[in-house]
């Protein structure tokens, strides 16, 4: 290996960063226990480290006491699981990413008018749950091209999109041609759904993957938009691995490529990134570290002043 290139942007995003920031303000503010429905963010390290720190980590609210803290994660929840916290009287913090929220917002705008609404996103994945569940009884969910192609909505109501916000662009772009080709008059939101971060990063791996021979995500497993950059990298032709911890680079990438691009998931710490350069470095220490700039990303959200104060108090 004689380059390592690294992507730029890449690495947290403004809700990932959001969600971490409104958890330690939590901490702040109310002390531990504090609790956390389903992981901050998908990534083990950032979650090991609020565990470090006395946050439960839980998938059900039933795990949950009575009059206890929770937060809900960056990726959103159905309103049935706010009625579920209002019940056992929980104090609920929302870190929320504000542009999952939005597509909540304009799935029960939709609904309220009466449209039958067309979900794109991953089966299972937990911001899909939440978001569907702003109006069960009025979203299909479409996983893939296959389904776009089968879907069967009733006949005889209008019809919406909307989608998850961490998937891949091309992937959505081929899906939306299948529908809008199938259901002319599907209406489209207002502005995309898919957030600035999943776009600049898979811009980004893209350009990254044609000056590279090779390409490594870093970033977990469970993390959507990490398994999407892969992908990206990989549909340019190259290698693309996704891995997070050093013990993973292999040593046969640095004796076989002379240039490795290197990214991360939005989730992903930047510690992590510089823990796998520094294990390509290990076995090649002459080579050079570049980075590709393809956009500056300036967009921050900031958590609400009540919780703030809240923490100011706290200390």
């Amino acid at each position: 290996m004689e380059k390592v290139i690294l992507a730029a942007p890449r690495g947290f995003c403004a809700g990932v960063a959001y969600a971490i920031e409104v958890v330690n303000l939590a901490l702040k503010a109310f002390g531990t226990p504090l609790y956390v429905r389903h992981a901050i963010v998908h990534n083990e390290h950032v979650v090991r480290s609020f565990e470090q720190r006395g946050v439960i980590f839980v998938e059900d609210l039933a795990e949950v006491p009575p009059g206890a803290t929770v937060v809900f994660s960056a990726h959103g929840v159905p309103p049935a699981v706010r009625q579920q916290a209002a019940e056992r009287g929980l104090r609920v913090i929302d870190a929320t990413c504000p542009l999952v929220s939005k597509v909540h917002r304009e799935i029960s705008r939709f609904a309220r008018q009466g449209y039958h609404i067309l979900y794109i996103g991953h089966r299972g994945h937990v911001e899909a749950i939440g978001s569907m569940g702003h109006a069960p009884e009025q979203v299909t969910l479409i996983d893939n091209l296959a389904e776009a192609e089968q879907v069967q909505p009733p006949p005889d109501r209008p019809l919406a999109v909307a989608t998850q916000t961490t998937l891949s662009v091309d992937e959505v772009n081929a899906i939306l041609q299948v529908l809008r080709r199938r259901f002319p008059h599907l209406e489209l939101p207002p502005k995309e759904d898919i957030c600035y971060a999943t776009t600049n990063r898979q811009a980004a791996v893209k350009a990254l993957a044609q000056q590279s021979e090779m390409v490594l995500v870093v970033g977990s497993r469970s993390s959507s938009n990490s398994n999407r950059l892969r992908e990206v990298a990989e549909a340019q032709g190259v290698p693309a691995y996704l891995l997070l911890e050093p013990h993973e680079v292999q040593p046969k990438w640095v004796q076989r490529y002379r240039t490795i691009g290197v990214t991360s998931g939005a989730s992903t710490p930047e510690e992590s990134t510089e823990a796998i350069v520094g294990e390509l470095l290990r076995y090649s220490p002459n080579a050079t570290v570049e980075t590709l700039q393809l956009m500056e990303e300036q967009i921050e959200f900031i958590p609400p002043r009540t919780l703030i104060a809240q923490a100011m108090q706290g200390r």
